[in-house]
């Protein structure tokens, strides 16, 4: 799929970390080989933000939420629809998008939709937004990204090596008449969904004390069922052969050239994957952020709005950039938007006591 929408634009972004923050070397300490000390230097990891062992994804968006109607950047009655991204909800049932809803009494004629999508998850968020917006005129929708696949108490040592990361984002789009085009496009490959798999949880293999012992799930990796499992391999080739091609399309379709986009705001599973990615589009390092796997973890959805609110907070304020995104991963599913991102009224950072 690719597509074009009008007259729409995010005014502001909002990231939520939890405060638990944890060190690499110290978490791999109990494994620590020359392996661990190379995909450190190669893969970029450093820091992450886990969040505490009771901490839902819900308790997350709605710190956030909590955040931004004490400054005044949205009032109740303009919103329209809420949407949440999510592959760790609170409950099958309700949805983190009407738990939001819930929480802070709004009015009975939104919209509330959860979207249980991973690492393409923001930029589909944004796709459901705009087309949201198509039948709201007159209101905004806020976009929610969150996830506690991490979640645990300081004391409580790993298992094995993990590093992603908690965390959520809050993202007001509206419609604007006067902003510049959006460019999208998606596409997907279920036939190599198990390429990303968490094989335990849902009603196809329930949680149980087998899912839980650690299994060699090959080269001596050690995971649970109930944990990620990632043929890493594959879905390094799938990256390095898919998002280029994504990428290069959406340019020629936006009618842009590559060297008028200012900022690639990645999804951030490796350093070492957006650099390659960087190498094939010939786009330069400094053009493409690379440190919110390095400062947060890869907190799946959350690392394209992580992007934004970490390194051009400033900068979004009070300029305009012509930027593209990219969420690729989980599906096997890879998207991309190019708009112009800028005057927004928030673009911020916070740390929760979550």
């Amino acid at each position: 799929m690719i597509t074009t929408f009008r007259g729409k634009r995010i005014t502001g972004v909002l990231g939520v970390l939890p405060e638990n923050e944890y060190d690499y070397d110290i978490e791999t300490k109990p494994f620590q080989t020359t392996h661990t000390k190379r995909l450190k230097r190669i893969m970029g990891y450093g820091k992450r933000r886990a969040a505490k062992s009771t901490t839902t994804t819900s308790d997350l968006c709605v710190f956030g939420m909590d955040y931004i109607l004490e400054q005044k950047w949205i009032n109740k009655d303009e919103i329209g629809a809420i949407i949440a991204v999510t592959i760790s909800p609170d409950h099958y049932v309700p949805h983190v998008s009407n738990i939001i809803h819930g929480k802070f009494d709004l009015p009975h004629d939104i919209v509330c939709l959860d979207l249980p999508q991973a690492c393409a998850g923001y930029v589909l968020g944004l796709m459901q937004a705009f087309m949201l917006l198509e039948h709201m005129p007159d209101k905004k929708v806020l976009l929610f990204t969150g996830d506690v696949l991490c979640r645990k108490e300081p004391e409580t040592p790993l298992a094995y090596p993990v590093f992603g990361g908690d965390g959520a984002s809050v993202s007001i789009i509206e419609n604007d008449e006067a902003s510049p085009d959006i460019y999208m496009n998606v596409y997907n490959d279920g036939a190599h969904r198990d390429m990303l798999i968490i094989p335990a949880g849902g009603f196809r293999l329930p949680r149980s004390p087998e899912t839980g012992v650690l299994v060699d799930i090959g080269d001596g990796t050690m995971r649970t069922k109930n944990c990620m499992w990632m043929d890493g391999s594959s879905v390094f080739n799938f990256v390095q052969r898919e998002v280029p091609p994504l990428i290069n399309e959406l340019v020629e379709y936006s009618g842009k050239e590559m060297d008028q986009i200012d900022w690639f705001l990645f999804h951030q599973p490796n350093k070492f994957m957006l650099q390659k990615l960087a190498d094939k589009l010939k786009v330069p390092y400094e053009k493409m952020p690379m440190n919110v796997v390095g400062d947060f973890g890869n907190s799946n959805s959350n690392t394209v709005p992580f992007a934004m609110a970490s390194n051009l907070a400033d900068k979004l304020k009070d300029q305009t950039f012509s930027c593209c995104m990219s969420g690729f991963g989980a599906g096997l599913t890879w998207a991309a938007a190019i708009l112009t991102l800028g005057n927004m009224n928030f673009c911020e950072l916070i740390i929760s006591d979550l």
